[in-house]
Order: structure tokens, then sequence, then C-alpha cells
């Protein structure tokens, strides 16, 4: 199953704007953002939500009080997403609302149960199923490590 992402433009700086590179929107970083001619641009992103860096664009050099050196104009996709769900929802190409459903902060699998980059009760597609979890479950529960895609 393969959709054709939409790709969104928006700045980031100079050192993280490379081709390939993964980041989660974080939302507003200061106060100085409030003020910046570029902010619109700047904050289209949905906060918690993982993208990934598809292009460069030149000449687009802005300067910033947050990033070092500065920001430049970027073209993003939402990035898919490795995640723990339950063996019996780990089917290719599946749509799945994702819920966050172990409050355990100490178990070892609990990043890959909460990942970063996924907002929870939000649908997307199981893409490639990974594997086992590399950790037992400690909720004896049965799970599988797969890329989750937004739709």
């Amino acid at each position: 199953m393969t959709t054709k992402q939409k790709v969104k433009v928006t700045l980031a700086g100079v050192v993280l704007a490379k081709p390939g590179m993964d980041f989660v929107y974080e939302g507003s970083a200061c106060s100085e953002c409030e003020e910046c001619k570029v902010r619109k641009v700047c904050h289209n992103l949905q906060p918690g939500k993982k993208y990934r860096v598809v292009a460069v664009r030149p000449n687009t050099r802005h300067d910033c009080p947050v990033h070092y050196e500065a920001v430049v104009a970027v073209d993003v996709v939402e990035a898919p997403v490795v995640a723990l769900i339950s063996a019996d929802m780990a089917i290719a190409n599946s749509r799945i609302s994702y819920e966050f459903s172990c409050p355990k902060i100490d178990c070892r699998s609990y990043r890959l149960c909460r990942p970063d980059g996924i907002i929870e009760g939000e649908k997307y597609v199981v893409g490639e199923i990974l594997g086992n979890a590399p950790e037992p479950c400690e909720r004896g529960r049965s799970l599988k490590l797969v890329e989750l895609r937004p739709i």
C-alpha cells in the first residue's frame, strides 16, 4: 500500500536540515517566536507528530534566535514511527487507532509502547511487521514491533 504523502514546507535549523532527518515537532519554542516575521511558516506543523525532511530549499536562510546559525526552508512529510502494538492488530496494511495502553513508566519497552511522534487516538496504517517485542511484556500481553505510517 503506497500512498502519496503530502509535502509541507516549513523551517528547520540549518544543523538539522538534512534530507532523511526525522524530528518530532514540539511547538513554539519561546516568546521570541511570537514576534518573528516567518513564524507562520516555522510553526505550521502539528505538535507531537513525527516528520522527515525530504528536501532542503536553496537560498532560504533566515536568522533565528532559537536555532544555531539560522533556519532554512525544508520540505517535510509525516514520518513512520516504530511502535509495539497488540499482536492481533499487527496486520500489514490495516488501519488502527493508536491508544497508549500501558502506564508502566519503568518498563523497558515503555518508549516503544508510547513512542514519540504518535498522537493517541489518531489513525495509522500498519506498515512493515518488524518482529516480536524486543522484551517480554511485563503485563503478559503478546506484542509485535511494527512500523506505523500516517494516513
